[in-house]
């Protein structure tokens, strides 16, 4: 009889211990809605930061790929309704597809983009510029934009920028060596303002390494809260290696690490990519090897992720994958599929819990993502929105 009683206690403390895990997984793991959101009047290349207040600033695209204009809007509650549209670029048609957008000291709004054939002013040697401009002190719009190529023109792929807490803005983007010819000779230069855009001094290289850089291939950049600079690209080397590398700088810009993250050997440009968000404790890249997208938490301390986690199942061409977060952990990764140059395709999607599981219901598929464009995504109070 006490082994029967002794039995059914256990039994007893076994099944609180099952109520209480099974509880414990619910509330990590609370289903949340994914919406999707299309830009304003047929808009195309998406690009959205959430600031440590909570409001959701966006950029997006308008007109010829290779001719337009860049609008900047913003919400403050959630993205339930979000402002006006304001014109970023101070010259009309000075864009070409591409701008990024970057936050950061008091929710200054920065945007840096490759300018068009009719951009003014021009780069060295009458080049096209990469231009820059910075939402004004009273945040009702942007000031005049400015050229911040002083030596090292010619560009191909999108450039990037970063901003920091401390008013440090980053400027970045891949050009040749000084005579230099071809992809091998490509390097990843770096403009760094220190008075939040005001100004900007001369570029210097980020690396040494004789990497080359994949012309068509989009670098990302991006300062988390402690100040480390991160820059993801892709590199060209002996025109067959294609590989996804880190540069690292703990120094506001002025030295970094070199990291290769992901071998690809491919003797072309794929056209690819990337993204980083910051969640509470952690920083996250996401970037594209072999018609596969991928993300992993970042080493700050190496340059590397710890695990490369795919996105799961199959899909026809995955590119272009972004991330966002919500404050319980989970992150949203999102993906195109079927988009190449001048063509459209889907939108893709799976939710993880903050362990980098796939939570298995929490997944999607969408056609309709317009030719030259990306995906963008923000967190919402119940779940995340996907904008194309």
């Amino acid at each position: 009889m006490r082994l029967m009683s002794d039995l059914c206690r256990m039994m007893a403390i076994l099944a609180v211990f099952a109520v209480a895990i099974e509880a414990q997984a619910g509330e990590d793991e609370t289903p949340a809605t994914v919406r999707t959101m299309r830009l304003p009047e047929g808009g195309i290349q998406p690009q959205v930061v959430v600031d440590e207040n909570d409001v959701i600033h966006m950029i997006y695209f308008l007109g010829h790929p290779r001719a337009g204009d860049v609008f900047y809007m913003s919400s403050t509650n959630g993205g339930e309704s979000f402002s006006d549209p304001i014109r970023v670029n101070s010259q009309k048609d000075s864009t070409t597809i591409g701008a990024h957008l970057a936050i950061g000291k008091n929710g200054r709004a920065h945007v840096a983009w490759n300018g068009s054939h009719l951009a003014e002013p021009k780069a060295p040697s009458d080049m096209a510029p990469l231009l820059y401009a910075r939402m004004n002190d009273e945040g009702t719009g942007f000031d005049e934009q400015q050229n911040v190529i002083r030596e090292h023109p010619h560009l191909d792929g999108g450039s990037s920028l970063a901003a920091d807490r401390n008013g440090n803005v980053f400027v970045i983007w891949h050009a040749p060596i000084v005579g230099g010819h071809g992809e091998q000779d490509r390097r990843v230069w770096v403009a760094r303002s220190t008075d939040e855009g005001k100004t900007f001094e001369t570029e210097i290289i980020a690396s040494d390494v004789p990497t080359g850089a994949c012309g068509c291939c989009a670098l990302k950049s991006f300062a988390d809260s402690e100040g480390t600079l991160y820059t993801m690209y892709r590199i060209a080397s002996e025109v067959v290696n294609r590989d996804m590398h880190m540069l690292v700088s703990k120094d506001a810009g002025q030295s970094f690490t070199n990291e290769k993250m992901h071998e690809w050997n491919v003797g072309q440009c794929v056209m690819s990519t990337a993204d980083m968000i910051e969640t509470e404790d952690d920083v996250y890249a996401a970037w594209e090897t072999k018609s596969q997208v991928y993300f992993g938490k970042m080493d700050p301390a190496t340059g590397n992720v710890a695990e490369r986690i795919g996105a799961p199942g199959k899909g026809k061409m995955r590119k272009h994958p972004c991330l966002a977060t919500r404050p319980d952990g989970q992150i949203l990764l999102v993906w195109t599929e079927g988009v190449f140059f001048g063509r459209g395709g889907s939108v893709a999607w799976q939710i993880f819990d903050n362990y980098g599981n796939p939570l298995l219901e929490e997944n999607g598929k969408q056609d309709g993502v317009p030719k030259f464009s990306l995906v963008a995504s923000f967190a919402t109070p119940d779940g995340f929105t996907i904008v194309f």
